[in-house]
């Protein structure tokens, strides 16, 4: 396995990324222009110090079993914690843990933020693993992250199986991981190593995060499509009333409770006209009212008005809980256990993901 499997070697500068993010289905953004921006004021540190010729042996032999065939230059600790930075010739580093179990291929960014809390903060463990870091880190890191404007109280972050490597997104759904002291951040994503082998990222963490964001969600503004046969699955959608392929899954809908499937789905608007369209329909007085206006909106192309005496905003809440799940396209589609479907819904798999026939 090549190093640049694990994320394209190009590069774009991840605080950039946060100041103008994109999400796949709908919104533009450039990312270039914003990243170069950016670098004129951020620059890459990197890490120094030495490591001991046992560890720096092993983790050579593991990566090369592994299956990476670039040439590895050095083995330095790295400044995230708990991990070593093995820099590659030609390629952006990786960050490994000294287990060898973790993995990151990313080049770390400073924060150019005045860190303000210089306390170390007290470490993760295996049971907090995908779940929401507690209010007093999630202070602290903000306070260090005060340059980063689009950072705030609703900002997401999980603790990973790494600690002291903590899981972000911004409200527009971008990830990013960092260190829990917020001195360096990065646009990586953690892999596993199993067996000597890379199997992907870590997925028992992403479940777990998925999870964690799915009892965060207000479910009385949730439009629940029950399953009209005994239940055998309970799926989450992200979905916006002007994406075609929202639409196209919409008109699967019967089908799919028929089956036993109940849909929650998620208003997640991200085309321009769709927060107040998607507000109209949210702001009808029942449940059902709410799924006629989406199934309106989704099968006719014809919106609902908001009641005159709707005023409030009942789409943006759950929309800012959801940015933890990370949502690249629409409809993002998630069974009730926390795993993303990938794949096209209308092939034969989506049904046997759902494990129904």
């Amino acid at each position: 396995m090549n190093a640049s499997l694990l994320k394209p070697a190009s590069f774009i500068s991840f605080i950039g990324a946060m100041l103008l993010a994109t999400t796949a289905c709908a919104q533009p953004s450039d990312m270039a222009a914003t990243s170069q921006k950016v670098s004129q004021s951020v620059k890459n540190t990197k890490a120094a110090g030495t490591v001991s010729p046992s560890v720096d042996r092993r983790l050579r032999q593991l990566l090369t079993q592994a299956g990476i065939k670039t040439q590895i230059s050095s083995i330095v600790p790295s400044n995230l914690p708990n991990m070593y930075q093995v820099n590659l010739v030609g390629q952006l580093p990786l960050h490994i843990t000294e287990d060898g179990n973790y993995v990151i291929q990313g080049e770390l960014q400073k924060n150019p933020s005045k860190r303000v809390v210089t306390k170390t903060p007290a470490r993760s463990t295996i049971a907090q693993v995908g779940k929401p870091v507690s209010a007093s880190v999630k202070a602290d890191i903000l306070a260090n992250m005060g340059a980063l404007k689009n950072m705030s109280a609703k900002t997401p972050f999980f603790y990973t199986a790494v600690p002291g490597v903590i899981w972000g997104a911004t409200l527009e759904g971008v990830p990013f991981l960092l260190s829990d002291d917020a001195q360096y951040i990065t646009d990586g994503e953690i892999s596993v190593i199993k067996n000597g082998q890379f199997i992907g990222l870590d997925e028992q963490f992403e479940k777990r995060k998925n999870q964690s964001v799915f009892a965060t969600l207000d479910a009385n503004q949730l439009i629940t499509y029950p399953a009209t046969s005994a239940e055998k699955a309970v799926i989450y959608v992200a979905t916006d009333v002007n994406c075609p392929y929202c639409r196209r899954l919409h008109h699967q809908m019967p089908m799919l409770n028929a089956k036993g499937v109940t849909v929650k789905t998620i208003g997640y608007p991200i085309y321009d006209a769709s927060p107040e369209q998607m507000r109209g329909i949210w702001c009808q007085g029942t449940e059902d009212s709410r799924r006629k206006a989406l199934d309106k909106a989704m099968l006719q192309g014809k919106m609902t008005s908001a009641p005159a005496s709707c005023k409030a905003d009942p789409v943006t809440p759950n929309r800012e809980k959801a940015a933890g799940l990370a949502v690249m396209a629409t409809p993002a589609i998630y069974r009730e256990d926390g795993v993303l479907f990938q794949a096209s819904f209308e092939s034969p798999e989506f049904l046997e993901f759902l494990g129904v026939q």
